[in-house]
């Protein structure tokens, strides 16, 4: 397992802290006038989710989790969990809501994830950065308001509601980024 020192935490990095992997959601160093420097950390635990503060002095090693990830294909929502297949060795995993957090915005049928193991467990799912999605309701843009940058809000076939420009109207298909839910561009189906 590899160690990392305190000038390694940044965001997204895993790691592993009291047995138990968490993802590094924010990071600041700080060297106060007197004393030693050290940095603190919001990790965030793939077990439960839940986020919380570490500190880490200057001399101390962290572990890093020895996560791996696989490509994995989302197949199906039976209400209660949603189902993946790996393509290789056609393994099912299913994750609940909670496991998978804002991911399930963008779950498309067929489309491949990235699967997150954790000593061999499925831990949680990445989304692409990009997907594209059919607008399902959406209100018609008001003619003569053409300010710049002037966006409604349309909601897309997962659900997910996201502000898009004026002139895209229902039925569009539109490439939406999933790591700021923005709208990119208009797409031809």
């Amino acid at each position: 397992m590899a160690t990392l020192s305190h000038t390694d935490l940044r965001k997204g990095v895993k790691v592993e802290i009291d047995g138990q992997p968490y993802l590094i959601v924010s990071s600041d160093f700080v060297k106060p006038g007197k004393g030693q420097a050290f940095t603190r950390i919001r990790i965030r635990s793939y077990i439960n989710g839940n986020t919380i503060e570490r500190t880490i002095k200057s001399n101390e090693k962290t572990d890093a989790a020895d996560i791996d990830s696989r490509t994995c294909q989302y197949l199906y929502s039976d209400g209660e969990f949603f189902h993946f297949m790996d393509g290789t060795t056609y393994e099912q995993f299913q994750f609940t809501e909670a496991n998978l957090g804002d991911t399930v915005k963008w779950l498309v049928d067929n489309l491949e994830y990235d699967v997150l193991f954790w000593r061999g467990k499925a831990l949680s799912v990445d989304a692409p950065n990009h997907v594209e999605l059919e607008i399902t309701q959406c209100d018609p843009g008001v003619r003569g308001d053409t300010a710049q940058g002037a966006t409604k809000p349309a909601t897309l076939s997962t659900g997910a509601i996201v502000n898009v420009p004026l002139f895209v109207d229902e039925g569009d298909w539109i490439k939406v980024d999933t790591r700021t839910s923005d709208y990119v561009e208009r797409v031809k189906k």
